[in-house]
């Protein structure tokens, strides 16, 4: 069943009237809890954004993408949608979330939500700095040429109250403590854990508050996941039986405490606004230690590959592909499968329901 706005915006194109589609589809926004989806943050809700970056952090090529529409990669990191195209498919909005940078945007996608999210990227500068991909900073500065664009195509009121309303994803940090704290340990030299934790914690204060002058109010933040049971966390840290990592898991947990407790603090001081976090890290956990329950029979390596390191590049036309990625939770030794993500989202949905729309 087709979303009621992707409807209107068919027949309205059949019909050649393309103001008709704009008008038509705004009408229906107005009166919706959640007329737009905007995404920020890392690989996890990025659409495609890092295809038009020179970086080496990309997923524009084969298999990445083979169970997407049309069966062509899109630079989403899994074989079908993320964690942004699920919840905009789940809510009812589109039946996935482009990139904004993508070229064949048309003005309808615009006013429905796009992501800006880069993969690699995480709170911390550094992060996006060390892979050459966009980091926070860039986001925020797209999403104001997204709000400039919104007002040239619907208007400045119907802009501001689709910005108001608009569900706002964020999902960074991970790669903040397996890049630039661990693989390229230069944060580790300076800063303990908790030191470490509480400069993250600034940097998605300092996000939150400037989103919100922006006019954002209802923000939903995926926490870090249990890193050490990522495949290549299993890899690197799990010994000869590929354990997951406490170490890494530790120190994900040491920032997902800091991080609940300020957004629960600026959720409490800035008017109208609706925060929540999504417990991406006991998520993920309960599906490793219950995967049989959700259909899944491999959670400890990626489908791609040997399924223990490949990721990216690495992650190529060239690698072996497991039989059937159904059965697995990971695609690549990072990225969930697209059943993963879907089985998260299923697990968040109801939580940011009741808490922020």
């Amino acid at each position: 069943m087709l979303p009621s706005v992707v409807k209107v915006i068919l027949i309205c194109l059949y019909a050649s009237l393309c103001l008709c589609c704009i008008e038509a589809t705004v009408n229906i926004l107005r009166n919706s809890s959640v007329p737009a989806v905007m995404a920020f943050g890392d690989s996890f809700m990025d659409s495609g954004n890092n295809n038009f970056r020179e970086t080496l952090v990309k997923a524009d090529f084969p298999p990445y993408g083979k169970d997407f529409v049309g069966g062509k990669p899109t630079g989403r990191f899994s074989n079908g949608k993320t964690l942004a195209d699920y919840i905009v498919e789940k809510l009812g909005v589109k039946d996935y979330l482009p990139a904004y940078l993508d070229p064949s945007l048309q003005d309808e996608d615009m006013v429905t939500g796009v992501s800006f999210a880069s993969a690699g990227s995480g709170f911390d500068p550094l992060t996006a700095k060390l892979l050459n991909v966009f980091s926070s900073r860039d986001e925020i500065e797209m999403f104001k040429e997204y709000i400039v664009k919104l007002k040239r195509i619907v208007g400045e009121e119907e802009a501001n109250d689709i910005t108001a309303k608009s569900l706002y994803l964020v999902s960074w940090s991970f790669n903040d403590w397996a890049i630039s704290y661990t693989a390229i340990p230069i944060r580790r030299i300076q800063y303990d854990e908790a030191a470490y934790a509480n400069l993250l914690v600034e940097k998605a204060t300092e996000f939150i508050q400037e989103m919100y002058k922006l006019g954002a109010r209802k923000m939903v933040f995926f926490n870090t996941p249990i890193l050490g049971c990522f495949p290549i966390a299993r890899t690197v840290g799990g010994g000869v039986f590929r354990k997951c990592g406490d170490k890494f898991s530790e120190e994900a947990q040491t920032f997902n405490t800091k991080l609940n407790r300020q957004i629960q603090y600026l959720g409490s001081t800035l008017p109208q606004s609706r925060f929540t976090i999504v417990d991406y890290f006991k998520i993920v956990q309960d599906i490793v230690d219950h995967s049989l329950q959700y259909g899944l029979e491999v959670v400890d390596r990626g489908c791609c590959g040997t399924g223990a390191v490949e990721v990216a590049v690495l992650c190529n036309k060239l690698s072996p592909i497991c039989p059937d990625d159904s059965k697995y939770l990971f695609w690549d030794s990072i990225h969930l499968t697209d059943k993963g993500y879907n089985i998260v989202v299923d697990h968040a949905l109801q939580d940011v329901m009741n808490t922020v729309i």
